[in-house]
């Protein structure tokens, strides 16, 4: 059940607290090279937010430094740089085997008013029209064997342009894709922020690659370097969020990608940036 997959990520965020500013965090029973760079971001976002008494995360800086081990779990030491009476920051280290293997900075504003404007939402058809990622990977079997197809997936994605596995040569550095958590999330407003911290790394990638190659191609060594969040609007991550992305450049095996992510009511929740590695592997 979907549910229950969710219920699993759900899980990977409730961090342990072992000493004061130092959590640990559990891996999922996967058979994994690398950790996902969305979890070790979204147990970083937690971590940090356990160390903050007023105020929501507006904005995140992150860096990838190492491939996580997947098989042990992940120290994240908090440094608490800085409670004013309206921002509040934090630095977090992920570590493994004694090394850092990612660094997140993350800024926390006590809410107040001020002035509005946003960018307008795509005009799309709905997620339900759509069809769901296992069909569109039903319609191509030979992409991935029938077990993986079927596992329960935490995430529902549906594509609004063509999905990356139906690689066109040329196409758009553009996507359009409808994100959801699959099932019902408890009423946690830092839980929702840290599963779309999560969730705002799949697919992004993508994006760049597409016009070039598929994702999962051999001859493609492809990882995200960095990533940077700004929370604009409340929200819930078990509702439908359109992720809206595009790549303007692509250079010396880097590609660079921004996104929006609209609520299905057409409000701006939140705006993403990233470059990840996209380096052709010669034989």
């Amino acid at each position: 059940m979907s549910q229950d997959a969710l219920d699993a990520v759900v899980a990977l965020l409730e961090l342990e607290a072992i000493e004061i500013n130092l959590f640990r965090g559990t891996q999922p029973d996967e058979d994994r090279q690398r950790v996902f760079g969305g979890q070790v971001a979204g147990q970083s976002l937690v971590a940090a937010a356990r160390t903050v008494e007023r105020g929501s995360v507006h904005s995140l800086h992150s860096y990838f430094l190492r491939p996580g081990d997947p098989s042990v779990p992940i120290l994240y030491d908090v440094d608490r740089i800085r409670d004013g009476r309206s921002f509040a920051t934090r630095r977090v280290v992920a570590i493994q085997h004694g090394r850092a293997i990612f660094n997140l900075q993350a800024s926390f504003h006590v809410d107040e008013p001020g002035y509005e404007h946003q960018a307008s939402m795509p005009d799309v058809p709905d997620p339900e029209t759509l069809p769901t990622q296992a069909e569109l990977l039903d319609a191509d079997p030979d992409l991935m064997p029938a077990g993986r197809r079927a596992r329960p997936r935490p995430i529902d994605i549906r594509y609004v342009t063509e999905p990356p596995y139906r690689f066109t040569p040329g196409r758009p550095p553009e996507q359009l894709v409808w994100m959801r958590a699959d099932g019902t999330l408890p009423d946690d407003p830092v839980l929702h922020t840290c599963l779309l911290t999560y969730l705002s790394d799949m697919t992004l990638l993508d994006t760049a690659i597409g016009p070039h190659s598929a994702p999962w191609r051999e001859d493609l060594m492809a990882s995200s370097l960095d990533h940077l969040m700004w929370f604009h609007r409340p929200f819930r991550a078990d509702e439908w969020m359109l992720y809206a992305t595009d790549s303007p450049s692509a250079s010396g095996a880097r590609g660079f990608n921004r996104g929006l992510v609209f609520g299905r009511d057409g409000r701006l929740i939140a705006s993403v940036a990233q470059e990840g590695l996209m380096r052709p592997v010669t034989r």
